[in-house]
């Protein structure tokens, strides 16, 4: 008897708490985010000022923020399946964004604005039993600031991925 106990505390232990996680990535996508910043400049990477704001603003803080901001605001914390669910939805949408708009392939980032737009709608639908209303209000507008930048930052894809074609064929005269 003693031993299935000390299983079950050591399994309680061992368990991953999803909200942990994605805070710990956001950490690493703002460290990141500062790494892709530092070098920049020396490897002349074209698009590396806007991964590293990406990865520092959406990737990370945006996802820490959607770690803690149950305890901000006092809401209940989410299931673990719905953390588990949001987790794999920012992220997956932050990558195929990344991707996307690095190879100019705007679709790329079409799919990935989806479950971004579903992570932070089920974060603002789980502020709804708030304790604390005015950190609960400043942290809503937060989440709508992020669900209005989506189709802004989708558009300049497409806008992107258009003038590329332009851009190559200006140089390609140039240089002749």
């Amino acid at each position: 008897m003693a031993t299935a106990a000390v299983q079950h505390r050591l399994a309680r232990r061992m368990k991953v708490d999803a909200l942990r996680v994605t805070y710990f990535l956001g950490v690493c996508f703002v460290i990141a985010g500062g790494l892709v910043a530092a070098v920049t400049g020396p490897l002349d990477l074209a698009r590396g000022s806007w991964l590293a704001a990406y990865s520092v603003l959406v990737g990370g803080v945006a996802q820490c923020a959607l770690a803690v901001g149950h305890t901000v605001t006092g809401a209940p914390a989410p299931t673990s399946q719905m953390s588990w669910i949001r987790l794999a939805g920012w992220n997956l949408g932050n990558l195929l964004v990344i991707v996307g708009a690095l190879l100019r392939v705007p679709i790329l980032v079409d799919i990935g604005a989806v479950p971004l737009v579903v992570a932070l709608v089920l974060t603002l639908r789980s502020t709804r039993h708030a304790r604390r209303r005015i950190l609960a209000v400043g942290y809503r507008l937060v989440l709508l600031v992020l669900i209005a930048s989506i189709p802004i930052g989708v558009t300049l894809s497409h806008a992107r991925a258009v003038a590329a074609p332009a851009e190559l064929a200006h140089a390609a005269i140039e240089s002749w």
